[in-house]
């Protein structure tokens, strides 16, 4: 399962439909905050995301509408008598802020809090994936996250192996996993002869404030699904560059350009409340596969089946 629970989707200031940036990444039960902006706690328990559990949180910058949510949340897993220890990732200026934090009453915590500085390029080893940080083009330094499975043992091929001599049972799994076998007969079954390529694992980006780049988009190159900021229309193109963010429409060339296979708009403009059709087709000219996130709304990142 990898399920993308979007907390919060709101840019620069809450609104009636909108809370500040945050979103739940689940999966397999792991769960992974990027960016907290004020409210997310609140957020994950009206979408039933779990909060205690949280096993890392990866800030994309400081700017307070990503970030004034986590004081609060680190409280209250404080408040559950959490143990386990959380490591914060972010871009240089994190100790400045966690300390802080630390005014606001965090140091009194029964858990460890490991933050942990991130430069572009840098990759966070995890079991089973990575995430890696990327440099964004915004107003003070800021990072996009690139989240990239391993590679997954290609299909099996039943058929095949039983006409090989291969009996159902044990050695099915041990040919899955890349082992040769020998069967009774001393004939070696190897792994190749029986299951296809490997295939790739699921990855999501998430760009955090950025003008739309070719960096954070060729990193993303492929992805199955880029989150991304959509702060301002195509015809306010010379504010979003000035103050370092993205048009719907540029984030949908670029997502076009790079092979993206579902592109998803958020921090939207307390100013587009009532534009939301309009920053979709703003981006939908472009680019078809497309959509506007909204609070509380929920995605399943599939496998693919190639």
């Amino acid at each position: 399962m990898l399920k993308i629970t979007f907390l919060g989707t709101g840019g620069a200031l809450p609104s009636k439909e909108r809370n500040p940036a945050a979103i739940m990444v689940n999966r397999e039960g792991e769960l992974l905050l990027f960016d907290c902006g004020e409210g997310a706690q609140q957020q994950m328990m009206r979408g039933k995301t779990g909060l205690v559990k949280i096993s890392a949180i990866f800030l994309s910058h400081y700017h307070g509408d990503h970030i004034l949510g986590l004081p609060g949340l680190l409280q209250t897993m404080g408040f559950f008598d959490r143990e386990e220890k959380l490591e914060i990732y972010g871009p240089a200026g994190l100790f400045e802020v966690m300390e802080a934090f630390e005014k606001l009453g965090t140091h009194k915590l029964q858990y460890p809090i490991i933050p942990k500085i991130l430069s572009p390029g840098d990759v966070v080893q995890r079991s089973g994936y990575t995430i890696k940080a990327v440099r964004a083009d915004h107003d003070r330094p800021a990072l996009g996250f690139v989240l990239e499975e391993e590679m997954r043992p290609g299909r099996f091929n039943r058929e095949k192996a039983i006409e090989l001599g291969v009996e159902p049972g044990p050695n099915f799994a041990k040919l899955h996993r890349g082992e040769n076998i020998t069967l009774p007969n001393g004939t070696i079954i190897h792994s190749k002869d029986v299951v296809g390529p490997d295939r790739p694992g699921r990855k999501i980006s998430y760009s955090g404030d950025t003008r739309e780049t070719d960096v954070f988009f060729y990193e993303s190159e492929g992805a199955d699904l880029v989150i991304h900021e959509a702060t301002f229309m195509s015809d306010m193109a010379d504010r979003a560059h000035e103050y370092g963010h993205s048009t719907a429409k540029g984030a949908a060339k670029m997502a076009k350009k790079y092979n993206i296979r579902k592109l998803v708009l958020t921090h939207i403009s307390p100013r587009l409340t009532d534009e939301e059709e309009s920053v979709y087709e703003d981006a939908a000219t472009d680019f078809e596969n497309v959509i506007v996130a909204e609070d509380l709304m929920e995605i399943e990142v599939e496998l693919r089946d190639e």
